[in-house]
């Protein structure tokens, strides 16, 4: 498969399941998608591969071990289409462990992302998601998260409320 020009073709399910099932658990194909998320100028080209580059690291984890890294530091690059936050997320909220390693900056990132009301959504959700789990290993973070849910709970759209619920019940 030529990825670059699969990836061309456009942003469907059927798309991005097709680089998905190319992937597979082939650790050469997931770096060549990485590659092309992480570093292609289009981007278009980089919001396409971001869809399928979370469904193969969440579906085969071992293939993002290597580059953890690289990935939470992409969070950080200015100037990035929502997709690129959004599908970094989801892979964090989906994988069962975080590293530890990670912890610490992913923690801040989320509680940035929920506190912003001009972040996504889907953003805003899958940090809840990952503050939700990192509340396990970190109870003291749990009084902020729940101020953060409470305050945001009012003006937040049903996915944010939602989840929010969700995790004040449980906590």
């Amino acid at each position: 498969m030529n990825l670059e020009l699969q990836l061309q073709k456009g942003y469907s399910k059927e798309q991005a399941d097709e680089v998905v099932n190319w992937v597979g658990n082939n650790p050469k194909h997931f770096d060549e998608l990485l590659k092309v998320f992480l570093t292609h100028k289009d981007y278009r080209i980089v919001q396409r591969a971001a869809w399928p580059l979370s469904y193969a690291a969440i579906h085969q984890p071992q293939l993002i071990d290597k580059h953890y890294k690289k990935i939470v530091k992409h969070l950080d690059v200015p100037g990035q289409p929502a997709a690129v936050r959004r599908n970094i997320l989801r892979i964090f909220d989906q994988l069962p462990e975080i590293p530890e390693d990670y912890h610490g900056v992913l923690m801040d990132r989320c509680f940035e992302y929920i506190a912003d009301p001009d972040e996504t959504i889907a953003a805003q959700a899958y940090a809840l998601g990952i503050l939700d789990k990192l509340t396990n290993i970190y109870p003291e973070i749990l009084p902020e998260l729940k101020t953060v849910i409470e305050v945001r709970m009012l003006n937040a759209a049903p996915a944010f409320r939602s989840r929010g619920k969700k995790i004040l019940k449980r906590k």
